[in-house]
């Protein structure tokens, strides 16, 4: 494969006349640092296991491009107005792309908004905003996955019962498109959800809520949980309250890491999970394709499977990434 600064010269050379030269400025970045593409990249918060995971993906991909350097991946800490800092550092950086994993659509907007002006391409992995000025978007269906959950809490059961959901941020895209497939998959099953409440996505606060459902001395038959942080917190909670194996427990990430939601499944922590992938090695490829000037697609939807008892070594070997980046 040509480095992408010979693609870059090469281009440059073809711009022979001023008026090529205007033609040519916006078809063919130029390297910003001693020949190397800089990439920002945005994250939202680096404490939940699977954007842990992803950033680690992301170096690992983004060091098999000699001419791409990525700068320090900024974690918000799941603080929107930090989260909106941070892009805007990378914008006044001058970066050659940027690739925005949003803490919540709204505050993100206008920052990505401000990119897409700034004429540097962006990608949106994972979480959405609102506007379309943006170059792809990578991510799961996550209606889809809450609806396979629900399917699945539906199978196990079939008499119906009580559920308890933990939920992420309320105003994230994914936690909103989770919840509605679930609720849609278990409508006119005799299925109740008696305790709904946001989490954040992290297992601490899961343990905390699900302490306190517990308290109530409800009938609770299954856990739903929006990823498998959260699922694990509230198996901690039914263990420690001498519950293990009373109340099924459904999840939401599938990472295929030792403390991650397929282990838990084969070791019976989980009744199931669901794979959602980093997205990682395509936002490599799409953004080596931008700065290359090709075509991209602007959503790219990846898929999830169901992880069981059964499939579970098959799958975690399949996304098993000890050997290249650790964890």
């Amino acid at each position: 494969m040509p480095s992408l600064r010979r693609f870059a010269l090469t281009a440059a050379a073809l711009c022979t006349t001023a008026v090529a030269a205007a033609g040519c400025a916006s078809d063919a970045p130029s390297p910003s640092d001693g020949g190397q593409f800089v990439i920002g990249y945005s994250q939202s918060n680096n404490a939940e296991p699977y954007r842990a995971q992803l950033n680690l993906q992301l170096q690992y991909f983004m060091k098999q491009h000699s001419d791409v350097k990525l700068l320090p991946i900024t974690d918000a800490h799941q603080d929107s107005a930090t989260q909106v800092s941070q892009v805007q550092a990378f914008i006044q950086q001058k970066v050659n792309a940027l690739i925005v994993s949003p803490n919540e659509p709204a505050p993100l907007t206008a920052a990505v908004q401000q990119a897409c002006d700034a004429k540097i391409p962006v990608i949106i992995l994972d979480r959405s905003v609102n506007t379309e000025c943006y170059d792809s978007f990578i991510g799961g269906d996550n209606y889809v996955i809450g609806k396979l959950a629900g399917e699945a809490a539906v199978q196990a059961l079939p008499n119906g019962g009580n559920v308890v959901e933990l939920r992420g941020i309320l105003s994230s895209q994914p936690q909103i498109d989770r919840d509605k497939g679930f609720r849609d998959a278990i409508a006119g099953k005799n299925i109740t959800i008696i305790e709904d409440q946001e989490a954040k996505w992290l297992k601490a606060n899961a343990t905390t809520v699900m302490q306190q459902w517990l308290s109530k001395g409800d009938k609770i038959d299954l856990v739903y949980a929006h990823n498998d942080d959260m699922a694990l917190g509230a198996q901690l909670a039914i263990q420690g309250a001498g519950k293990a194996g009373a109340i099924q427990i459904i999840g939401v990430d599938g990472l295929a890491i030792p403390s991650g939601g397929i282990r838990a499944v084969q070791n019976g922590q989980l009744l199931t999970t669901f794979v959602y992938p980093t997205g990682a090695e395509q936002a490599v490829d799409t953004l080596v394709k931008l700065l290359r000037k090709q075509p991209v697609d602007k959503k790219q939807v990846l898929s999830t499977t169901r992880v069981t008892p059964e499939n579970a070594a098959q799958i975690y070997q399949q996304y098993d990434m000890s050997g290249k980046v650790g964890g």
